[in-house]
């Protein structure tokens, strides 16, 4: 970073409510926070706060993406990185370790201190939730370990549960289908649903339903693939399509499960969800 780079950083943070402001950004993570949600808390008046919006948002230090009716503003982690390294990469001759503590804030801002991965939630929808979801559930639970907890549900949940075959695919590859059933979507709203930050759809439609509001900070991604319930042919030609279709969703939550999510800022993160829908995307 050069000097005046770092000194337009530091003017737009030499203010107390935009620091107030960025500290609560940084503490909400790559996810971000609604407009709303950071005005109330620091209890300044929306009004005031857009114009230390625009500040920040200038200086690179955060950045704002639309999701639904909400904007969203999320720390800009990198451009912070560098306004950190800026501060203490010379410090003691390029000796930091001799600076006790400021050597650690070295580490850190330079991305080499061990740092608690945070765990993110995932559901993926589709209309009956009986093949596709389900499949998508099954094979990030196996890939997220303790990274990302993974859900699937519908519009319209089928009432007999997942397809046989589909259960019995999973078997095959070693998954655990104990605890898979098909289930309502309005599982995952209200105060006592867990908080989910990816909302991941794999049909063209819901039935034509809306999605319930998840919250304004939910990520979310549209991966439309081929309905097992509508596949025809002989068995083992059923089969070979949902090998396929196993394998297409395996590709792409192992590149998901793979992505630093924690370090990687808002819109950044939005353009590699939205690569994964498309396979050529995925092969380049």
């Amino acid at each position: 970073m050069e000097l005046m780079d770092a000194a337009t950083c530091f003017d737009a943070l030499g203010q107390p409510t935009r620091l107030g402001l960025m500290r609560t950004l940084l503490a909400a993570g790559t996810n971000g926070l609604g407009a709303g949600e950071v005005a109330e808390a620091l209890g300044v008046p929306p009004s005031t706060l857009s114009f230390h919006f625009r500040a920040l948002e200038a200086a690179g230090l955060i950045a704002a993406t639309r999701q639904g009716r909400h904007v969203i503003y999320a720390a800009q982690m990198e451009r912070l990185r560098a306004v950190v390294t800026f501060l203490v990469d010379a410090c003691c001759d390029g000796n930091p370790a001799r600076c006790g503590n400021l050597g650690l804030l070295l580490d850190q801002a330079m991305g080499n201190a061990a740092v608690t991965p945070s765990l993110f939630n995932v559901l993926f929808l589709c209309t009956r939730n009986s093949a596709r979801s389900i499949m998508a559930e099954a094979i990030l639970t196996k890939l997220g370990r303790d990274r990302f907890r993974a859900f699937s549900a519908g519009s319209d949940p089928a009432s007999e549960g997942p397809l046989p075959e589909v259960l019995s695919q999973l078997k095959a590859m070693g998954h655990d289908v104990s605890s898979l059933r098909s289930k309502n979507w309005d599982e995952f709203t209200g105060p006592a649903a867990p908080k989910i930050d990816f909302v991941i759809a794999l049909c063209d439609t819901l039935n034509g339903q809306a999605c319930p509001d998840f919250g304004a900070t939910v990520m979310t991604g549209a991966w439309p693939l081929p309905d097992p319930a509508k596949f025809g042919g002989s068995p083992a030609e059923r089969a070979t399509l949902l090998n396929e279709l196993y394998a297409a969703l395996h590709r792409r939550l192992a590149i998901f499960a793979a992505l630093p999510v924690g370090s990687l800022d808002r819109m950044a993160l939005k353009a590699r969800l939205d690569e994964l829908a498309d396979p050529h995307a995925m092969a380049r």
